[in-house]
């Protein structure tokens, strides 16, 4: 199979890596850095900018697309140009082709289903998003079937929990504190690879929800993660003593709020196989280098 990764980041490069082998990957970024990175891992590198439709004419013919671009942690107008309107582009472009893609995975986020109060969401969970930029994902999930399909692509999408891994650990933000209750759900940045192939060569779910085995209480994080570094555990506070004469955006009020557990059991079902079930094995490495340095 010819896979084409359409911004070829943070998972994208984890994913070329293990699709290499096996298969042939085109990994699309607009830097040259990005592009020295793509090549790396195995993968042709296309410099690219996705919301150029003459830029990814350079990108050959592919039998499945992967949008997993980012925009970058900016506000909803940035991405909506590119989780939305790059989206339409890339369906577009390879969509009106002679030799069209057979599929497009769309990587979203479980940031989509919105406030459950702490209760349990899955792939049958009617999306609620709460700010704009997660009406946005909202709105690319949508155009990552329908649009595609109305070019004749089998669009699937992949919502991710909050991703860490290498580079993205977060360490001294848990053992600093004060840390705010809640729940966290989390998928290791290998995981996020591994189901997005996992997608591509084994199943055609419309929709998947990719988190790990625990979603954990943020308190019970923290002191877990303190107590492994061999510190002290960090102090704690309530949602209302963190909004508390805070001055935050109405965005970053929501997403303190915003409270559920989403649940893996279709991917179980499906039969993937995590190389890291919970954060206690993702975190291994981390924990290592902190206490190695200390």
């Amino acid at each position: 199979m010819r896979v084409g990764i359409i911004g070829c980041g943070y998972v994208g490069l984890e994913l070329a890596r293990q699709l290499a082998g096996d298969h042939e990957v085109i990994g699309v970024r607009r830097s040259a850095d990005g592009a020295d990175a793509i090549e790396a891992t195995g993968a042709t590198a296309v410099r690219a900018d996705l919301t150029e439709a003459t830029d990814l004419a350079a990108v050959p013919d592919v039998d499945a697309v992967v949008f997993a671009a980012s925009s970058g942690g900016r506000g909803p107008t940035a991405a909506e140009r590119v989780y939305v309107d790059g989206l339409e582009t890339v369906i577009e472009v390879f969509g009106g082709r002679d030799a069209p893609p057979e599929r497009l995975i769309y990587t979203s986020s479980t940031g989509v289903y919105g406030d459950h109060n702490g209760g349990w969401v899955d792939e049958t969970t009617e999306p609620t998003p709460t700010t704009e930029k997660t009406r946005v994902l909202l709105e690319a999930e949508r155009v990552a079937r329908e649009h595609a399909a109305a070019h004749g692509i089998d669009g699937q999408v992949v919502r991710f929990a909050g991703l860490y891994g290498p580079g993205r650990y977060r360490l001294q933000r848990y053992l600093d504190g004060p840390v705010t209750e809640g729940y966290l759900n989390m998928l290791h940045r290998d995981d996020a690879a591994g189901i997005v192939r996992f997608a591509l060569e084994a199943t055609e779910e419309p929709v998947l929800l990719a988190v790990d085995d625990e979603p954990v209480d943020k308190h019970d994080f923290a002191d877990w993660l303190a107590d492994e570094c061999g510190v002290a555990r960090p102090p704690k506070q309530s949602k209302a003593e963190r909004l508390d004469g805070a001055a935050l955006s109405e965005p970053a009020e929501r997403r303190i709020l915003t409270s559920k557990r989403c649940s893996n059991d279709r991917l179980g079902e499906l039969g993937y196989e995590f190389s890291y079930p919970t954060y206690r094995e993702g975190y291994r490495p981390a924990v290592e280098d902190y206490r190695n340095d200390a």
